[in-house]
């Protein structure tokens, strides 16, 4: 909490540098001050005051604010008492020399999972095509597959005008629903092959009718190990999955990523893709269309693709646990 100070004295000189003229030994006195802060006056007390109040939320100082501007912050600055005057400018600057911007703010889901180290690892270890230590061989194979639910097929009320000189593509803003799909796919990481199919609905049974479809079309009916990647959904969650896959396919081996770990599948990376290349905008005249659209792309996209450019790795990883204390807690 930022003090307000008992009494006001003299503004002290800067140099043409900004940095203050007086001696250190001067400076607490200095801290009551009630003077204009100019441009090119940094006093580096305040701005370390400044900025430690950035990096507190608003709540914490009793404020109906979900975060901070530079506006407010040179308020809360001046009704503490800190400075007579400051613009938000000024502090803003001081605020960009460490890239502190409390304006900002991320979607974050923390990690719960107690071994979100290990599980992370053995996902990453199968991009670099090792498991257990040792390298996989030649026939052996890495998928990774999810669900991507409820797509809808939007019937727009007025066609859609195709890109003109100086005018793009024009869609109509009101649709009508033509009910939706769940699209449940497969992707075999290191070959860039792509296996789909549209379900009504997710659960066991659509998801096992995907595994069935991959494992018995050669190479995969013939290899030595085939690797799932999955997270933690309910059509293959936990060990009872485990068990039905592996007892209907022993070659397959089922890999959980760690909970709310998506970023870790590949296949998300492909479903990125197909969002922005076929269903942005959405315009179908029905399901059948779409799924149309959704399968006849798997082909599209093959016809050109090669295996996505992992680059995160274990080391990676350690890295980022040793920058997240809250990720440190829960995979200790």
């Amino acid at each position: 909490m930022i003090a307000s100070p008992p009494a006001s004295m003299p503004a002290v000189r800067s140099s043409a540098c900004g940095a203050s003229v007086s001696s250190k030994i001067d400076w607490p006195a200095w801290r009551n001050i009630l003077a204009r802060v100019a441009p090119g006056f940094s006093p580096p007390e305040l701005v370390v005051q400044v900025k430690a109040l950035a990096c507190e939320l608003p709540a914490t100082h009793s404020l109906p604010l979900s975060h901070w501007n530079s506006p407010d912050i040179a308020r809360r600055v001046c009704q503490s008492g800190l400075v007579a005057t400051i613009s938000g400018s000024t502090i803003w600057r001081w605020l960009h020399q460490d890239a502190i911007r409390p304006w900002c703010h991320r979607s974050w889901i923390f990690p719960r999972d107690p071994l979100f180290a290990t599980k992370a690892g053995r996902v990453l270890d199968l991009y670099a095509r090792t498991w257990n230590g040792k390298p996989l061989e030649s026939d052996e194979f890495v998928i990774s597959a999810d669900e991507k639910t409820s797509i809808q097929a939007r019937r727009r009320i007025h066609s859609t005008s195709p890109p003109q000189p100086h005018r793009p593509m024009l869609v109509e803003h009101e649709y009508a629903r033509c009910g939706a799909w769940a699209y449940i796919a497969a992707l075999d990481v290191h070959h860039a092959r792509v296996f789909g199919r549209c379900e009504s609905t997710t659960g066991i049974a659509p998801f096992d009718r995907l595994v069935e479809q991959v494992m018995t079309r050669p190479p995969y009916n013939e290899a030595r190990r085939v690797f799932w990647i999955v997270d933690n959904g309910s059509s293959h969650r936990g060990a009872a999955s485990v068990a039905r896959l592996q007892n209907k396919f022993r070659r397959l081996t089922l890999v959980h990523g760690p909970v709310h770990a998506s970023w870790l599948n590949q296949i998300e990376v492909y479903f990125s893709i197909l969002q922005r290349k076929v269903l942005s905008p959405n315009d179908f005249s029905g399901l059948e269309t779409l799924a149309e659209r959704l399968l006849d792309f798997q082909d599209y996209w093959e016809a050109t693709a090669k295996p996505f450019e992992w680059k995160f790795t274990r080391s990676d990883l350690t890295a980022l646990l040793a920058r997240c204390p809250a990720v440190n807690r829960v995979a200790a």
